[in-house]
C-alpha cells in the first residue's frame, strides 16, 4: 500500500478520535513535538527501525521524544502502541505530518517562518504574529530563524508565500538591474 495513503489513514482516524475525546489539542502537542524530534535526530528513526528493541523500549523512547520528561497523555500511549502493534513504526514520522496537517487545516491554522539577521524580541514576534493573524483571519504559529547572512531586515514565509525584505536581496536586487543597465550601454 502507498505510504501516504496509509499514513493519511492513521491520522484522520487519530484526529477523529481526538476530536472525540477532547484531546486533541494535546495530541496535537505531543506530535509536533514527536514530528520535530524525528525530523531532527534520524538515529531516533534508526531506533524505531532496529528490530533488536521491543515494543516497551520503542514506546519509552517515542514518549521521551513527544513531551520529554513528562508524562504523554493516554490517547498517545494507545496511539502509539497501535502503530507498533501493527507493524507501522517506519511511517510514525509521515503519519505526524499527516495528523499535523489535518490539525492545521481543520482549526484554520497558518505556519510562518520568520528569519532575521539577528534574534528578535518576543514583541516584535508577537506583533508579526498577530498582524498576519489578522490579515489571513486564521491562527498563526511563527517560528524564528537567525541568519546573518541576510545583512539586515527579514524573510517571512507563510504557507508558501514568501515576503523578502532583506537587505542582502535588495543588494542583488540593485546589482541585477546595474548589470542590465550597463549591458543595454555597451
Amino acid at each position: 500500500m502507498d505510504i501516504g495513503i496509509v499514513s493519511m489513514r492513521y491520522a484522520r482516524a487519530l484526529l477523529h478520535y481526538a476530536d472525540g475525546h477532547e484531546c486533541a489539542s494535546r495530541l496535537y502537542d505531543e506530535m509536533r513535538m514527536l514530528e520535530h524530534s524525528l525530523s531532527h535526530f534520524p538515529r531516533l528513526r534508526e531506533a524505531l527501525a532496529n528490530p533488536a528493541l521491543n515494543k516497551r523500549e520503542k514506546l519509552s523512547l517515542l514518549s521521551t521524544a513527544a513531551v520529554g520528561e513528562g508524562k504523554t497523555s493516554r490517547e498517545f500511549a494507545r496511539f502509539v502502541t497501535l502503530v507498533m502493534k501493527n507493524g507501522r513504526e517506519p511511517l510514525l514520522h509521515y503519519i505526524c505530518l499527516a495528523f499535523l496537517d489535518l490539525y492545521r487545516r481543520a482549526r484554520h491554522i497558518h505556519v510562518g517562518r520568520l528569519v532575521t539577521a539577528v534574534t528578535v524580541s518576543e514583541e516584535v514576534k508577537r506583533r508579526i504574529r498577530e498582524g498576519s493573524s489578522r490579515r489571513l483571519q486564521a491562527h498563526t504559529e511563527l517560528r524564528t530563524e537567525v541568519d546573518p547572512s541576510l545583512e539586515g531586515g527579514f524573510v517571512l514565509e507563510i504557507d508558501g508565500v514568501r515576503l523578502d525584505a532583506s537587505v542582502a536581496t535588495q543588494l542583488k536586487s540593485v546589482k541585477r538591474q546595474f548589470i542590465d543597465k550597463n549591458r543595454r550601454i555597451v
